[in-house]
Formats: C-alpha cells, sequence, structure tokens
C-alpha cells in the first residue's frame, strides 16, 4: 500500500535542525542527566531547552496558525506547559516529541477559541518572524541559485504550496507538516498526535494527495 510520495517541503533550515536533533538524540545518558535537571527546577537547563527548541516549536506553530503572533504567544505557552508539567513527564517518548505536542496542543485550544467566538485572525505570510524562528517563506524555499527566472518559477511555486498547505483539513496539515518539513517518523507523529501508525499514514497519504492536486491545479 502507498502513502503517497512526499512533497518538497522542507528547506535546508530544517535540514539542518534535523541533523542537530538526530545529534542529540544519539546520546539517551545526556537525554535522561537533562530531564532529571529540569525535574528538579535547573533554571539553567531549562533556558536551555528554550534556547535549542523555541526556534523549531515557532516554526511548527507559524505553520499551523499562519500568524507570527500567535505563533509567537503560543511558544511561549508550550514551554510555559512544558515547565509546569515537566515533573510528569514519564519518558513514553523523547523529550522532543512531547514538547511538538504540547504546542500542536497549544494551537488547537487557541483554534477552538478563535472558533467558538467567530472571529479570523489576521493573517500575513510574509510579516518578519522575529528571534524565534523563520517564517514559512523560509522554511519552504530552495534556494534557487541567482538565475532571476529560476528564482521567479520557486517564488511562483512556493506561494502555490504555501496556499495549498493552509487549505488542508487541521488534521491532515498536522500530519503532514510533522513528516514532510518536520521529519518525524510514523511513530513520533503516532505519539505526538495521539493517534495509530495506521491513521498517521492514511492522513499522510489522503493529505499528500490534496496537496497534490491543488498544486496540479495552480501551476
Amino acid at each position: 500500500m502507498s502513502y503517497g510520495e512526499p512533497i518538497a517541503l522542507r528547506g535546508q533550515l530544517d535540514l539542518d535542525q534535523a541533523a542537530l536533533s538526530a545529534s542529540a538524540e544519539s546520546r539517551p545518558g545526556a537525554e535522561t542527566q537533562f530531564i532529571e535537571r529540569l525535574k528538579r527546577g535547573d533554571a539553567a537547563a531549562f533556558e536551555l531547552l528554550v534556547a535549542e527548541r523555541s526556534g523549531e516549536i515557532y516554526g511548527l506553530l507559524y505553520r499551523l496558525t499562519e500568524n507570527p503572533e500567535e505563533a509567537r504567544d503560543l511558544t511561549q505557552e508550550t514551554f510555559l506547559r512544558a515547565f509546569q508539567n515537566i515533573a510528569h513527564f514519564r519518558g513514553d517518548a523523547d523529550l522532543r516529541t512531547w514538547i511538538y505536542r504540547i504546542a500542536i496542543n497549544q494551537a488547537r485550544n487557541r483554534w477552538r477559541w478563535w472558533r467558538r467566538r467567530r472571529r479570523d485572525a489576521t493573517v500575513s505570510l510574509d510579516a518578519p518572524a522575529g528571534p524565534l524562528g523563520q517564517p514559512l517563506t523560509a522554511t519552504l524555499r530552495a534556494a534557487p541559485g541567482d538565475d532571476p527566472e529560476e528564482r521567479t518559477l520557486a517564488h511562483e511555486r512556493e506561494n502555490a504550496l504555501r496556499a495549498a498547505l493552509k487549505t488542508l483539513g487541521r488534521a491532515y496539515r498536522e500530519t503532514v507538516i510533522l513528516r514532510d518539513i518536520e521529519g518525524f517518523s510514523y511513530e513520533e507523529i503516532a505519539t505526538t498526535l495521539d493517534i495509530s501508525v495506521g491513521t498517521v499514514k492514511s492522513r499522510l497519504s489522503r493529505g499528500r494527495d490534496e496537496l497534490r492536486r491543488k498544486l496540479e491545479g495552480s501551476l
């Protein structure tokens, strides 16, 4: 059974971050010690956690909300919740996956809040991201080189991709972002979203198919 071909979403910044994360996760003993420091309320450890993870969490939340101010607020709320709940961290997933799950839950809560009040957040895809991370325009763009025509085509593809991505249903959008941008495994996505691996694959396949159809109609 095919789950669809991945859409080329990840930029070099994401690849670099994934490499750094993989390096950190290859040292389980060090992570265990770090978690113990967090549980003891070590302020320096928590500051390090924020410094290392705030950029990627902001990037995730920016993609989910499409609003830089919302993403900044939710990033702060995510780390506040992490600080408040680290004592209950059981280690069923790694620390990165646990924080991503908190971030996605915060985004969902905000979405429900806006929906209840029937208010639409002002969206600015080209607004500056600030110090916490890069906007979607930076993370989706592959370096086009110096050719003006190539840059123009890359910009058009990027705009089409962003437009298509934001039209996906929330469940499909979360799954595609976690897999094709954040580079999560099926198992990590299942843990983050609290769903089965089979559901992850189903959502990913449908999300990619919808993206592809929208892109074929716009390019």
